[in-house]
């Protein structure tokens, strides 16, 4: 029994669980209360127990090879069991940590409202958020559940669409002052633009003239962002107009802090989508997250 653990320590495991999840030896080194050569160490004498690399040293840091992400999966599952049964034995509260990806604009304008009503549903879940701006990369062996922008052509993972994207411009209300405005005044209002636009897929300003039928070219725009949340909060300050995503921005016009210049919206065929990463089994505890976003939806 347990004959391919051998000699190996519990606590090199423990680190290298640290290393792959945080992609990094400075960071792991803060986690577990050590120094960084100290975790390459470690790392290198279990490469050497196992015969095989289990990381590739890049310029900006680490990447898992395929025997480090298998190893990952494992080990991080692992650790998370005997961690819930240390918990159970000793009498401390049975909570869980859900992992969730998503992009910074899901999570501000969308989910962080609605999750006080998760965790009352649920009073011994932690939601750990996970954000960042590319999709891909989030999909990770550690994260239980992400929620991505796209096509719903993702490399890695079961998708399932939660809403189509559908765009509108909007501004503060006193940027125009109350007065009803047509599609060719857009031309001469300022405009904010959000960097990588067309990287990630979302409608650029370029792509809601041409729908709208606007032969001028969009202004340049004074202001610049690489943050969806950044670009709507200079819109609420009457900096200028954004391009607002139905879903995320509708509280904000409801609450009177944006407005729609227009009435003319835009959809295109992507959204929102649930996405479950591989060699991730649906736990309970991801099938009750993943019924409870349904009845957000419903509502």
């Amino acid at each position: 029994m347990l004959e391919t653990l051998g000699t190996m320590s519990l606590d090199s495991l423990r680190i290298f669980e640290s290393a792959a999840r945080l992609r990094s030896f400075t960071s792991a080194a803060r986690e577990q209360g050590t120094t960084q050569p100290a975790i390459s160490q470690q790392v290198k004498r279990l490469e050497a127990q196992l015969g095989t690399r289990l990381f590739d040293r890049i310029y900006r840091g680490i990447e898992l090879t395929e025997a480090g992400v298998l190893l990952f999966t494992q080990i991080h599952q692992a650790l998370r069991i005997i961690d819930e049964g240390i918990a159970q034995a000793s009498g401390r509260g049975q909570r869980e940590v859900l992992q969730v990806a998503t992009d910074f604009a899901f999570a501000s304008f969308w989910l962080m409202p609605r999750l006080p009503r998760f965790h009352q549903a649920n009073p011994l879940v932690d939601v750990s958020l996970v954000t960042g701006e590319r999709s891909q990369a989030m999909l990770r062996p550690d994260i239980d559940v992400a929620l991505l922008f796209g096509d719903g052509r993702f490399r890695h993972g079961e998708s399932r669409r939660l809403f189509e994207e559908e765009v509108f411009p909007v501004c503060s209300p006193r940027l125009i002052e109350g007065c009803a405005q047509t599609c060719a005044d857009l031309q001469h209002l300022p405009l904010l633009h959000l960097r990588g636009e067309q990287a990630s897929g979302w409608f650029d300003w370029a792509g809601v003239f041409r729908e709208l039928g606007l032969a001028m070219p969009p202004t340049p725009g004074q202001l610049r962002f690489d943050n969806y949340t950044l670009l709507i909060q200079a819109a609420i300050a009457g900096q200028g107009v954004a391009i607002g995503w139905g879903h995320l921005v509708d509280a904000l016009v409801e609450q009177g802090l944006l407005c729609r210049p227009i009435k003319e919206s835009l959809r295109s065929e992507r959204g929102y989508y649930l996405v479950l990463p591989p060699r991730k089994r649906r736990s309970e505890l991801i099938q009750r997250f993943v019924d409870w976003l349904g009845e957000e939806l419903a509502r």
